[in-house]
């Protein structure tokens, strides 16, 4: 019932990977214990220096000796437009004065990202992690044949018809099909994100009947109902974001854990505000706020940087009105578990669904 092409390639017993959440969710505790229980627990390391990547990868190897994987996000190639950021400061400025945030942010710089970037990539090579995944686009062909070299299987991430194609063309090993249900960041990276919002359901079957590769299923995927949805309609794996997040090991913020488990699907909702990229979460007062102004914010990362501090003080201050609180659109099915609670229920829940067919 569960062994397939998936599995085998990734060495694990469940064909089920926790999403690489960027930005601290993603704990050496939560790692560990996906990888434990027999799925594929991933690193996300999209804000990591090279050595805060390295020291979890390596902490997370006293944890668990089942294989784990790590996600990067492709260095973003944008412009910081003068005329945006300070706009955008103006605006934030008086969200700032209600925190008394005096701190001024430090903008990324694009040579620096591909700094680390390969950093990383060096890293994940080092340490021989035996996964790597790609989100906001494709790695270059030196990329993709130094890792063959090192036999480093590449997972990409794809919202459209045309990105899974690139995937495949490119040569990653398996794709995340990232429906438009899916929390946080949307990985689109070859057309305009107001475009890319196929919903799972419709994107899986229209991706499965055009490449090869094995498909992982991410968006809204909560149980088994959800994971054999997706694996009739011609998924082998899924990827699950906001299920994780809310168990006991995972380093979201406790705020964010309890608004995903009191939250209705009405409440979430997609947003530039925080980060200038599409994202998926629960709305609150920030998102209310900045949506008329979503065209003035400069691109992502330059946006994610001016509000990173304002969603600091807001977690500080016991407040969620100024967090970005990434959801994917099934939050009334979200359950406080362990990780390993979670992984016994979905596997029942496959058999009694599939029993159920």
């Amino acid at each position: 019932m569960w062994e397939n092409g998936l599995t085998k390639l990734l060495k694990i017993k469940y064909p089920i990977i926790q999403a690489p959440m960027a930005g601290g969710v993603t704990s050496s505790e939560l790692v560990a214990g996906v990888s434990n229980t027999g799925g594929l627990g991933m690193i996300g390391a999209g804000y990591m220096s090279p050595d805060q990547m390295q020291n979890q990868i390596r902490e997370i190897r006293q944890l668990t000796d089942k294989p784990i994987g790590v996600n990067l996000f492709l260095p973003s190639n944008y412009t910081a437009n003068e005329e945006k950021l300070h706009k955008a400061k103006a605006l934030l400025q008086s969200v700032k004065e209600k925190f008394n945030i005096e701190k001024e942010p430090v903008l990324p710089a694009h040579e620096q990202d591909i700094k680390t970037f390969n950093e990383q990539l060096n890293i994940i090579i080092e340490e021989k992690v035996p996964i790597c995944s790609f989100t906001f686009g494709l790695p270059s062909p030196e990329v993709v044949v130094k890792m063959r070299e090192f036999g480093i299987i590449m997972i990409g991430t794809a919202t459209t018809v045309q990105e899974a194609l690139m995937n495949e063309k490119a040569g990653m090993n398996a794709v995340v099909v990232q429906g438009s249900e899916a929390g946080g960041h949307r990985g689109t990276f070859h057309t305009e994100e107001k475009h890319s919002l196929i919903g799972l359901m419709s994107l899986i079957p229209q991706v499965a009947d055009r490449i090869n590769l094995p498909l992982i299923a991410a968006g809204g995927i909560m149980d088994g109902r959800g994971i054999m949805a997706a694996k009739c309609l011609g998924a082998v794996g899924v990827q699950m974001g906001t299920a994780f997040l809310v168990c006991e090991e995972s380093g979201a913020n406790t705020l964010h854990k309890e608004a995903i488990i009191n939250a209705s699907e009405e409440e979430v909702i997609l947003t530039k505000a925080f980060s200038g990229k599409m994202a998926r979460g629960l709305n609150n007062t920030f998102i209310e706020e900045m949506s008329r102004y979503e065209d003035v914010f400069p691109e992502y990362p330059l946006q994610n940087e001016l509000t990173k501090e304002i969603r600091k003080a807001s977690a500080a201050n016991g407040t969620t009105e100024y967090m970005s609180l990434w959801s994917g659109q099934s939050p009334r099915i979200a359950k406080k578990l362990t990780v390993r609670e979670l992984m016994n229920n979905i596997v029942m829940d496959v058999e009694k669904t599939r029993g159920s067919l």
